[in-house]
């Protein structure tokens, strides 16, 4: 359940600001089909956090418990200052989606945005700190959904009341919390 709960809250609270939560408004705005569009999303995630999932439980099945903490510690100090590097300009959903379907374009833009994303690398990070890997899957994948629902329906209201460069900064502070405890063993979160 503590894998199911941090993979949640780690990656709700990295994709706010992200690249593909307005890369989610952008797809919105176009299609003006909300459910096909939340599908292609929830597709993309769902393909995206199957890779990073067993990409982390592969490192973490052979790395040693010393390298691993190590390894987990750095990557989540280096996420804390990810999260607080500005994104660049034309990297807000710019991607052309062409006249494919609502579904397929918002899964194919979606998906190529995720590749790399700091909230894949995430996702591997915690595959490979827990040793739960659906667990991870589902909360990751809920936890993006949850970050991007807002950005599909209505995501002026959400924007408005806690802008990005403070999602960023409570998201760098909760992954050099994590580092931390990664660095002491502590592996409640």
């Amino acid at each position: 359940m503590e894998a199911l709960v941090a993979s949640f809250g780690i990656v709700f609270l990295a994709e706010l600001g992200d690249k593909t939560q307005f890369l989610s408004l952008y797809l919105a705005a176009t299609y003006r089909k909300p459910l096909p569009v939340l599908a292609g999303i929830f597709l993309a995630t769902l393909a995206s956090n199957v890779i990073a999932v067993l990409f982390g439980h592969w490192i973490g099945e052979y790395l040693t418990p010393n390298i691993l903490r190590w390894v987990l510690t750095l990557s989540f100090v280096a996420f804390a200052v990810w999260a607080l590097l500005p994104e660049k300009e034309g990297e807000r959903g710019k991607e052309h989606v062409g006249k494919r379907g609502a579904v397929v374009g918002t899964f194919m833009s979606f998906l190529i945005a995720e590749m790399g994303d700091k909230t894949q690398v995430v996702t591997a990070a915690l595959a490979a700190r827990y040793d739960a890997a659906l667990m991870v899957l589902v909360g990751t994948t809920v936890g993006m959904m949850a970050a991007n629902l807002p950005a599909v329906i209505g995501g002026h209201y959400f924007a408005g009341k806690v802008p990005s460069k403070w999602a960023n900064r409570i998201a760098a502070v909760i992954f050099l919390a994590q580092a931390v405890l990664t660095y002491l063993g502590i592996e409640k979160f």
